[in-house]
């Protein structure tokens, strides 16, 4: 009994103690609470300020034209300057929380003697936090301690040890702060409700305004929320909230920032909120517009590739200005939706939009019939079809392309030559052993010239005449042109589409469908030519740019540039742009492709569409038409080039019938790259070239008539260093090295420039990998 009788007054003993503790800290010289507070137990008194960067702050991503696409955040707040927010905003808060803000040090005194003597007897709890207490606390909760839940209990713990920290914190804060810093940095990091943090994003959510224009009644509200946002949420409580708004008012009143006559007008005021609130924009690229959602994807995967962390992106309060054309973009999804509907059964449309150059491809559309999101119900899908190699049927034909590239520079045929063309064929691949049976082929028709000439083979697509040219021409080079005109990530990936499996708990780690790049997997496989691997629409895209660009292959780039919290520019990484092939052979194969939709297999669709332009085209189908294809390019280095992939994409696929609209079916006449693939190239393309010149298809080089050998240089990407550089000396070449980062091992050539056809004697710089960067 004496025990329990004793308890408040060792209570109030030990209370009146910590209050003594806090009174002298107050009065230590600041080294002594820098000191306290720098013993690993919390961060320095300079990482609470309010300019420091590890505040999260929303990142925004805008088209070429600066006009917002996405937002993406881990908390929605939009820091500002003390001078952005409203001076009522300001007086709200400081009438409310603390009115001797501008005259305490930090912590103060009296009240939080007061708070301590009153909880330690058991009265009602007391809080006697300062603003600038405040401050500490929610910057640790908010910031510091955010992906920690364990500590961010500790941060909010009814604790002595816990004020103590916050106090000799706050203490800090005050002497190396100004009460204007301290108070913006305080309304920058407090939580409204939800994912809203800050004033700025709180004006907008709750207001449609700025922090800078918020009036007495609608800061008052937010100043009464921040005690207890569930609470006093003006959806969910508007009658709690408009009392407590009311009160902060009358605080405001009280201390004389106001007049009574704008108190009573404040008070009667409405809430006024926006409808159906918080209004929060989405903080991913899911909530982009159904024409943007894919390109912003595709920006974040290839920043991250750069070497951005996703938190970064999330919180470092960036602004990434994209090259998504709004234009380009509108028209493309404008196409494939009237070609196929977003919500149609078991059918994608995929189409990408790149600009030609010698410096860098710009993507400047990435759509699909389909939105990027995740209800399928209504024809969503939640990965970058676009991007990926999401086409697992292949893109049929048009690798075609890669073959008559690969034949060209090894002299295997010439422009002017003639292909065998026999209605039907059976070869064997070049590696097989007696045992290999051979792959029969045959063409779609009954029609094509035996033998065909390179050009009309191109247009018209005879299977026979290219897996002929293949086999001669060998898999290895042609699988390498396919890799070097653009097919990066679609070769890397595995004969499904993914990463190759590599755990060998997973039984498809031994099947080489699944455990081999395609890059690997096809080596000896002559449907290679015939297109029946897994793709990337926007891959096939950038072939096409290549091609337009001279020969010169660049990383398809969605990104202009990206500036900071403060407006500084911060580096992109990317890889730089190589000669893969010569500008003779590119020219070559641009005037090989010229016909597609003069005499080929586009012809009726462009006659249809009223397209006539000088352009480069390549048609693909698949056997069962369970993908269709169109690659072309338009304009020269001033132009674009696209592809648009038509395939199933659903859990049942079948063949893809034409119609109005595109659909499943057992149509028994499938669709074709030229009736169903190309007609939103001709659409997007008439939109975007309107009221410009024809720019003319480049005649063939001479060099590539006729069949024979040309110098060419070795093609070393992926071998080390040192027998790179000797293999290339010896073929009569000087190399040189140039460092770059790469997820490479270090010491791997992982790019090369010039590649192919090259006169002897011509300078090769070698790119070798550093290791990964930072």
């Amino acid at each position: 009994m004496r025990t329990r009788a004793f308890r408040p007054v060792r209570q109030l003993l030990a209370a009146t103690a910590v209050g003594g503790l806090v009174l002298a800290g107050l009065l230590a010289p600041v080294a002594t609470a820098t000191a306290l507070v720098s013993n690993g137990a919390a961060p320095a008194s300079d990482d609470l300020r309010p300019s420091e960067a590890a505040m999260p702050a929303v990142t925004t991503v805008l088209d070429r034209d600066g006009n917002p696409i996405a937002q993406l955040d881990e908390q929605y707040r939009i820091p500002v300057a003390i001078g952005a927010i409203s001076p009522a905003m300001r007086a709200a808060a400081v009438a409310i929380e603390d009115r001797r803000f501008y005259d305490e040090a930090g912590v103060d005194p009296i009240g939080t003697a007061r708070a301590l003597v009153s909880n330690a007897l058991g009265g009602a709890p007391q809080g006697g936090s300062t603003i600038t207490q405040q401050y500490v606390k929610n910057y640790l909760i908010n910031v510091v301690d955010r992906d920690d839940p364990a500590a961010q209990r500790a941060d909010r713990a009814d604790t002595l040890g816990r004020k103590i920290r916050e106090a000799e914190l706050a203490t800090g804060l005050a002497h190396s702060m100004s009460k204007d810093d301290v108070l913006a940095g305080y309304l920058n990091v407090v939580e409204f409700s939800g994912k809203v943090y800050g004033v700025e994003a709180a004006a907008h959510a709750y207001f449609g305004t700025t922090a800078a224009a918020l009036t007495v009644p609608q800061a008052a509200l937010l100043a009464g929320m921040v005690n207890n946002p569930n609470l006093y949420d003006p959806y969910d409580h508007p009658e709690q909230a408009k009392d407590r708004r009311d009160v902060v008012v009358r605080a405001m009143a009280q201390v004389g920032s106001i007049t009574p006559e704008q108190a009573a007008a404040a008070t009667a005021a409405p809430l006024d909120v926006l409808p159906d609130g918080p209004v929060v924009p989405g903080g991913s690229c899911l909530a982009a517009a159904p024409d943007a959602g894919f390109f912003c994807q595709y920006a974040v995967d290839y920043l991250t590739k750069a070497g951005f962390t996703a938190d970064r992106l999330a919180t470092g309060g960036l602004t990434i200005r994209t090259t998504l054309d709004p234009a380009a973009s509108a028209a493309a999804k404008a196409a494939v939706d009237a070609n196929v509907p977003t919500r149609q059964d078991g059918v994608a449309n995929t189409f990408a939009v790149v600009r030609p150059g010698h410096d860098g491809h710009e993507v400047v559309a990435m759509v699909a019939n389909r939105n990027y999101g995740t209800d399928a119900a209504q024809g969503e899908r939640a990965t970058d079809v676009v991007a990926e190699p999401s086409n697992v049927f292949g893109a049929g034909s048009s690798f075609k392309i890669f073959t008559t590239a690969a034949a060209l520079e090894s002299g295997t045929a010439g422009f002017d030559a003639t292909l065998p063309n026999p209605p039907s064929d059976c070869f064997t691949p070049p590696d097989a052993n007696r045992r290999t049976a051979c792959y029969p082929v045959a063409n779609d028709a009954t029609s094509y010239p035996d033998p065909i000439s390179l050009q009309d083979a191109l247009a018209t697509s005879p299977n026979v005449a290219f897996v002929g040219l293949e086999a001669r021409t060998g898999l290895p080079p042609v699988i390498r042109m396919a890799q070097r005109l653009g097919l990066r990530d679609s070769l890397a990936s595995n004969d499904a589409g993914g990463t190759p499996v590599t755990d060998p708990a997973d039984p498809r780690s031994t099947d080489p469908q699944y455990d081999q790049p395609q890059s690997q997997y096809f080596q000896n496989l002559l449907s290679f030519t015939l297109g029946v691997s897994p793709v990337s629409t926007l891959e096939m895209a950038n072939v096409a740019a290549t091609i337009q660009s001279d020969g010169v292959w660049c990383p398809p780039n969605p990104v202009e540039s990206v500036t900071d919290r403060d407006g500084r520019p911060v580096a992109v990484p990317q890889q730089a742009c190589e000669q893969v092939v010569a500008p003779g052979l590119a020219h070559t194969l641009a005037a090989g492709l010229s016909q597609d939709t003069v005499s080929g297999t586009s012809a009726a669709a462009a006659r249809a569409a009223g397209w006539t332009r000088p352009d480069v085209g390549k048609t693909g189908t698949t056997n069962s038409s369970e993908s269709v294809a169109y690659v072309g390019a338009v304009g020269g280095l001033t132009g674009y080039a696209a592809s648009s992939m038509v395939f199933a994409d659903g859990p049942h696929p079948q063949e893809i019938c034409p119609g109005t609209p595109v659909h499943l079916g057992d149509c028994g006449h499938g669709a074709f790259g030229g009736t169903v693939a190309a007609p939103p190239f001709f659409a997007t393309m008439s939109t975007l070239l309107a009221g410009t010149p024809d720019v003319p298809i480049p005649g063939p080089d001479p060099a590539y008539l006729q069949p024979g050998a040309h110098p060419t240089v070795p093609y070393e990407v992926g071998d080390v260093q040192a027998a790179a550089t000797a293999a290339v000396t010896q073929a009569g070449y000087r190399p040189t090295t140039e460092p770059v980062a790469s997820p490479r091992p270090a010491g791997t050539v992982v790019g090369q420039t010039p590649q192919g056809n090259v006169g002897p004697g011509t300078t090769v710089t070698l790119r070798v990998s550093t290791g990964p960067p930072g």
